[in-house]
Formats: C-alpha cells, sequence, structure tokens
C-alpha cells in the first residue's frame, strides 16, 4: 500500500504476463482505458512488474481497480487524480472511431468528427492537465499516450480518428518540452494491427458500404490487410505494447522523451 493508505490494487501476474524486472517495483501508475485491450494488457503488465495499479474507464475490469468514468469530462479526470494520490506514470490508453468508413472524406459528415476529437485528443489533455501538477511534485516520472500509424500516415480509413492521432503526437512533444526540466517524460506509443475491439470495428465499418458478395469475414479482411501494410507479415499484440509501455517508464528508458515508437510490424518507416 502506498505511504499515504490510499488505496492500489496490483494484481498476481496471469500467465500471459511474463515479469520484465524493470526495476519498477512499488511505483504507482495511472492507466486510462484500462478494461479492454492494450490498455488492459498494460494495466495487467505493470501489476505483474509490482507496480500500484490504477485504472480509470467507463466499465470495471478483473484484477484492476477501477474507476468509472468518461475521459471527456475534466471533472471526472480531475477527481480521478486526486484518488490516485503520488503517481509516477501515468498512461492514457484511450482510443474510439467514428464507426464509419472514411474513404473518401466526405463520406462523413463535420458532425462525425466531434466525439471522436474529444475522446482521442481532448480526453488526454484533460489528463496531462490533472496530472502534471502531481508528476512535477513527485519528480521524474513519465507519461505515455496511445496513439496510431493512423496518426502519421493519413489514414483515409477513418479521418477524424487519424487527425485526432496525429493532433495527439503533436501535443505530446509540447507537454515533453514543457515537463522535461522537472524530470517528467512523455512519449507516444503507436500501434498498427492490434487485435483489438477498435480495430474489429474498423473491419464492421468498412463492409457496411460493400455489396454483400464483396464482403469479407474479419479475419480475411485482416489477413489482407497485414499483408498489404506490414512488411514484417504478421499480428501485432496487445502484450508487445505492454512491454514497451512498461520499458518507456522505467530508468532504462531515462533519456527518451518527445519520441513515438512504432510496434507496427514496420508500417510506418521514416526514410
Amino acid at each position: 500500500m502506498p505511504a499515504s493508505g490510499k488505496q492500489f490494487f496490483a494484481t498476481a501476474p496471469p500467465v500471459s504476463h511474463s515479469v520484465m524486472q524493470m526495476g519498477l517495483e512499488g511505483k504507482q501508475v495511472a492507466v486510462f482505458g484500462s478494461s479492454s485491450g492494450i490498455g488492459k494488457a498494460i494495466a495487467l503488465g505493470f501489476a505483474a512488474e509490482g507496480c500500484y495499479v490504477r485504472g480509470f474507464d467507463r466499465a470495471t475490469c478483473a484484477g484492476i481497480d477501477t474507476t468509472e468514468g468518461d475521459v471527456a469530462s475534466f471533472d471526472e479526470v480531475k477527481a480521478f487524480a486526486g484518488l490516485c494520490d503520488a503517481v509516477d506514470h501515468v498512461v492514457f490508453s484511450v482510443g474510439v472511431g467514428s464507426g464509419k468508413f472514411g474513404f473518401p472524406f466526405w463520406n462523413l459528415s463535420p458532425g462525425d468528427w466531434a466525439r471522436v476529437l474529444e475522446i482521442n485528443l481532448i480526453g488526454a489533455v484533460h489528463v496531462a492537465h490533472a496530472f502534471a501538477p502531481g508528476l512535477i511534485a513527485r519528480g521524474p516520472g513519465s507519461m505515455l499516450f496511445l496513439a496510431s500509424v493512423a496518426g502519421q500516415i493519413g489514414s483515409q480509413t477513418d479521418p477524424p480518428y487519424s487527425a485526432a492521432k496525429a493532433g495527439l503526437i503533436n501535443f505530446m512533444q509540447c507537454a515533453a518540452k514543457d515537463l522535461a526540466p522537472y524530470g517528467v517524460r512523455v512519449n507516444t506509443l503507436s500501434p498498427g494491427m492490434v487485435r483489438t475491439q477498435l480495430n474489429e470495428s474498423v473491419w464492421a465499418a468498412s463492409q457496411n458500404r460493400l455489396p454483400e458478395a464483396q464482403k469479407k469475414t474479419y479475419e480475411a479482411w485482416a489477413e489482407e490487410k497485414i499483408r498489404k501494410v506490414s512488411p514484417l507479415g504478421r499480428w501485432q499484440t496487445a502484450e508487445e505494447c505492454a512491454a514497451m509501455a512498461i520499458f518507456l517508464a522505467s530508468d532504462h528508458a531515462r533519456n527518451i522523451t518527445g519520441q513515438t515508437i512504432n510496434i507496427d510490424g514496420g508500417q510506418v518507416m521514416h526514410a
């Protein structure tokens, strides 16, 4: 239990999460989006390292002490920051799409943009504002925002999502510069093709506009897309993202800030 007496929850590592021994035992970690997908893997991964983990999401998850809330509400995020007490590391692993296939972009309407920007970008801004004072006061620590390869390549699949994640990468760089004098590092992690509910929603949106004879199963669609976009030709996993998140929080990454780390099978390469 933290010295303040406030309760955090650490769980024994499940079989799928190996302990990396990154020297994070006893560190306090707040994970947004902790109830599913990559966020859940990150929360469980930190717990396996012996961290005190507290989650924030719209639903609870077994094994993670979760506060239910909406990142679009600054009041709810601030209240959660107060519950967390002295946090060392903050992870924002939240992402929503428009639910529509955005190619060409006028398939969407301007009204499809607001909620996507509110959650993916403004939600991250809420988290940064709520936790920055505590991180500054506590000393060396980190923030990590989950972005996407879509934020780097102008993905036509869902322009609001792509633009929001691009904005998040830019905001991360601003925050990294502001917090560097206090020893607080800020980075983004950009996954490629990870089997998550969000990834499945992209498939569903892409199929809705096709004639019945042209529709593909999720597995067939994903296999074709991976072959097309990933030089390594394979899925990326939530556990791989969790391992990188843990590394970036550790002292091994003490000189890494303002960076976007891609776990994408080679999808995004900057020559």
